[in-house]
């Protein structure tokens, strides 16, 4: 319901103050003053005019007193002048309801802020959760071993080097999760200078899959790039962040690979860019989870169900790199089908 302009709400009010006291007075005259006729047309009409501009009046002064405040703060909020003309304004009949709109958008726009929050709180919640469970496992373990190497392990040969390696493998996870947190600090503040040069992003490929050869054995998956687009790639961006990329989506795709599966990389010319993508066919994410594997820390069903190992913070890192170069990432998987992450790069 839209807000009564003061000329409505002062006519209105003036005729009801008029209505009443001509019927009294008429009343009055009937049974005691007994005064000529034309009298109380001429009272009624001056009490109608008297109580129009007083009403109207004090209307005004009370409306702009109360909505100065809150029309000047609306304006302020929006970078614009102050309401020089505000005196003027508060007698135009759709100024009120102007200045309803525009006090319900200024609370629309509080409100979504206020659940921007909230969510920022959660995700806050979340993250320090995670990263508290990432360092808790190798802290625990390390004090673990050197307890037992202390109570005696130190000087059995037959378990203390195999406990000092144990501890060496929690300390790199630690410096892991340090390193890459340090990686995704920089990429978020911008401290992260890229080196742009032009270079082929298909004999990359190769050296990472090269690289994972030896892991992928182990778990029987065939690494190979696709035949079809299998020539040189030109693209434009920082080589060694690229890596990282495919670095991390490869050692993810062998991860969460299935026993005799295939991880593969792609690439496709796009007119401007080129799309590349690695695919695996392996467990596959739920389509609830997808928006979120880009988290830091976030685990999906597959991922507790799998080694462990690891920051925790490939993705993320992708992610951040990717947008540093002004391109997108994104992902397709299915349950028990396998899951494709692809992202673009400039063509140079």
């Amino acid at each position: 319901m839209s807000i009564q302009s003061p000329v409505k709400l002062a006519l209105g009010s003036s005729f009801l103050i008029t209505l009443f006291y001509s019927m009294a007075y008429a009343a009055l005259n009937v049974f005691y003053l007994h005064e000529a006729w034309w009298v109380l047309p001429v009272m009624a009409g001056t009490l109608f005019v008297f109580s129009y501009i007083l009403l109207r009046f004090y209307l005004n002064r009370f409306l702009y007193n109360r909505i100065k405040l809150v029309y000047k703060t609306i304006r302020e909020q929006k970078s614009r002048k102050g309401p020089s003309d505000l005196k003027k304004r508060v007698q135009d009949p759709q100024f009120m309801d102007e200045i309803e709109g525009e006090v319900y958008e200024w609370a629309q726009a509080k409100n979504d802020e206020v659940e921007a929050l909230r969510n920022q709180e959660k995700f806050r919640r979340e993250f320090i959760g995670n990263i508290s469970h990432e360092l808790k496992t190798p802290v625990f373990n390390i004090q673990g071993y050197i307890l037992t190497l202390l109570d005696g392990g130190l000087e059995d040969a037959s378990i203390n080097r195999e406990y000092l390696k144990r501890t060496e493998k929690s300390v790199d996870r630690m410096i892991a999760i340090i390193s890459d947190l340090e990686t995704i600090s920089k990429l978020e503040s911008g401290d992260q200078k890229l080196n742009l040069t032009k270079f082929d992003i298909h004999s990359l490929a190769h050296e990472i899959l090269e690289l994972y050869e030896m892991s992928a054995k182990e778990k029987n998956i065939r690494l190979m790039m696709n035949s079809a687009t299998d020539r040189a790639f030109m693209v434009r961006g920082d080589r060694e962040q690229v890596r990282e990329v495919l670095n991390n989506l490869v050692e993810n795709s062998i991860k969460y690979g299935k026993n005799g599966g295939l991880t593969k990389i792609s690439f496709f010319d796009m007119d401007e860019q080129v799309l590349a993508e690695v695919t695996d066919d392996g467990i596959g994410i739920a389509e609830e989870e997808i928006p979120r594997v880009f988290e830091r820390f976030y685990r999906t069903n597959r991922g507790r169900f799998a080694d462990q190992s690891g920051s925790g913070l490939g993705l993320a890192i992708a992610k951040h790199i990717v947008e540093a170069h002004g391109q997108s990432i994104n992902v397709r998987s299915s349950i028990g089908v396998g899951t494709t992450i692809a992202f673009t790069l400039k063509k140079a």
